[in-house]
């Protein structure tokens, strides 16, 4: 499968603004990775790919959970993410986190390689899923797991929706196809579990993850966060007019203060888990 070379221009773009929220971004999220360390069942001294890593994460909270002994490997189609990675590596001083460009439904890695496979909201802009999740069936071995985790619905979501509603206000925003990368492209339970079916994974599973997002931030500095963040939505500013860019700040402050307690940033979120197991030999 030919990338998507649209997706990865606007990561490549976006790199720059992950890379320098990279703490705030980790610790939002930081329930998610370890709800993948627990399913993909992920301890000590293991070896663990981390596909779509971004900037670095979870690869590097998964280096932490390995030890010295363990080793992670994190592999994004996007340079920049890669670069970022890297230089996060070096601050943190890791030595057993490696990461390299690579797209997911082509792993530089043989069979076999990989106690644990985790990607955390990477397979929804994969150009085949189902092509991503046989490659890493390949590189798991025998009898081990990958864990992926992905966006449930939007409305259950404000982290996403209390800014697309803003946004719906003055831009014509159409629904994206059926199949098209999207954050919400697995939303529908049952959706994702089926892409590790038919890839050839065994005892597909899936669960409901509700926790809280949390960002120690005032109002005005996440509405920066989040707007640097997303390429879609840097765009749409930037088309707009002084004037009606001030507005829709307006809106977009107004919208958030629901979320804001004691001056932090509150969100409740839903997150699907879902997993798979690699055959054992007969």
């Amino acid at each position: 499968m030919q990338p998507d070379h649209e997706v990865i221009s606007a990561w490549r773009a976006s790199a720059p603004f992950w890379e320098k929220h990279r703490e705030i971004i980790r610790q939002m999220f930081a329930p998610v990775t370890q709800a993948l360390v627990e399913e993909a069942l992920i301890g000590t001294g293991q070896t663990v790919l981390d596909i779509a890593t971004g900037p670095g994460e979870p690869a590097l909270t998964i280096a932490a959970r390995v030890g010295p002994k363990g080793k992670v490997f994190g592999i994004d189609p996007a340079q920049e993410m890669v670069d970022a990675a890297r230089r996060a590596t070096d601050y943190l001083g890791f030595s057993n986190a490696k990461f390299e460009v690579a797209a997911a439904d082509s792993l530089p890695f043989p069979a076999e390689t990989f106690d644990a496979v985790v990607s955390r909201f990477g397979v929804m802009f994969f150009p085949s899923p189902v092509d991503g999740v046989r490659e890493m069936l390949r590189v798991l071995k025998p009898g081990r797991k990958l864990a992926l985790a992905v966006w449930h619905f939007a409305d259950r979501n404000p982290f996403h929706s209390a800014l697309s509603r803003v946004m719906d206000r003055h831009f014509d925003s159409p629904a994206p196809a059926p199949d098209a990368p999207d954050a919400f492209r697995f939303a529908a339970p049952g959706r994702l579990r089926d892409v590790l079916a038919k890839a050839g994974a065994m005892a597909p599973s899936e669960r409901l993850l509700q926790f809280t997002i949390e960002a120690a931030l005032s109002v005005e500095d996440f509405w920066a966060l989040r707007s640097q963040l997303s390429d879609k939505l840097r765009e749409k500013l930037a088309a707009l007019s002084r004037e009606q860019a001030s507005e829709v700040k307006r809106q977009m402050l107004e919208a958030l203060r629901g979320y804001s307690i004691e001056g932090e940033m509150s969100f409740p979120a839903e997150v699907l888990i879902v997993s798979g197991t690699r055959n054992r030999p007969e």
